[in-house]
């Protein structure tokens, strides 16, 4: 679902319980965030009036998402002129960068409707165009986009189960992918290269620590 066709009370909802501000190590973008995830995920549910909701990853900047835009900004040829779809896109942090460096289109993929509308009003506060979905992609790949973007999919093991193949899938049509990761269980590095690593600072009541040491990886 298009981010233009999320209600007005969720744009409102959004605008409430967040703001917009300088994301740190990306200080070139600003986000919608909030400071508290768990006092936000208790008022997204009653929001939504249901509970069991997916934790609001869309109010915060992850250190891989952080990771991969820091990288985009700094090597703006890797998207410019190309069509880039930044999956499980959370923010949008990733795909908002590609924007910024000149890539002719970008695509976001989300399957939390506050996400995307996040990635809506995140992309509009950056002055850029980002076409965010309600959409699960992983069982594909990734066509038509020339370079995939994905930030920190590898935290479960059922996620990075799904997430691998897809990714290689890409790669065998011959897109470029690129991940961040901060250390996850799950990443498995010897299918990776490393082509960045980066001390992340994050929320500390969502890692455990104030900074991550954070790489950034191309698959094949």
């Amino acid at each position: 679902m298009p981010s233009e066709l999320r209600t007005l009370s969720d744009l409102d909802f959004i605008r409430s319980a967040t703001e917009l501000k300088p994301v740190p190590f990306v200080p070139e973008i600003s986000l919608h965030m909030a400071e508290d995830a768990i006092a936000l995920w208790e008022t997204t549910e009653r929001q939504r009036g249901e509970a069991g909701l997916a934790p609001p990853f869309w109010a915060f900047a992850w250190a891989g998402g952080v990771a991969v835009a820091r990288y985009v900004l700094d090597h703006p040829e890797l998207v410019d002129g190309r069509a880039v779809l930044d999956i499980a896109a959370g923010s949008g942090l990733v795909g908002i960068a590609a924007a910024l460096r000149g890539a002719r289109e970008v695509s976001a993929a989300e399957i939390d409707a506050y996400a995307v509308a996040s990635i809506g009003l995140n992309a509009r506060a950056n002055g850029v165009r980002v076409d965010a979905s309600l959409v699960d992609l992983v069982d594909g790949d990734g066509a038509p986009a020339e370079v995939v973007l994905a930030g920190d999919v590898f935290y479960e093991r059922a996620m990075a189960a799904r997430f691998l193949p897809f990714l290689e899938r890409a790669v065998a049509r011959g897109a470029t992918v690129i991940v961040g990761d901060p250390g996850r269980a799950y990443l498995p590095r010897e299918r990776f290269t490393a082509v960045a690593a980066y001390q992340v600072p994050v929320v500390a009541d969502l890692e455990d620590t104030e900074v991550k040491t954070t790489t950034v990886w191309r698959l094949g």
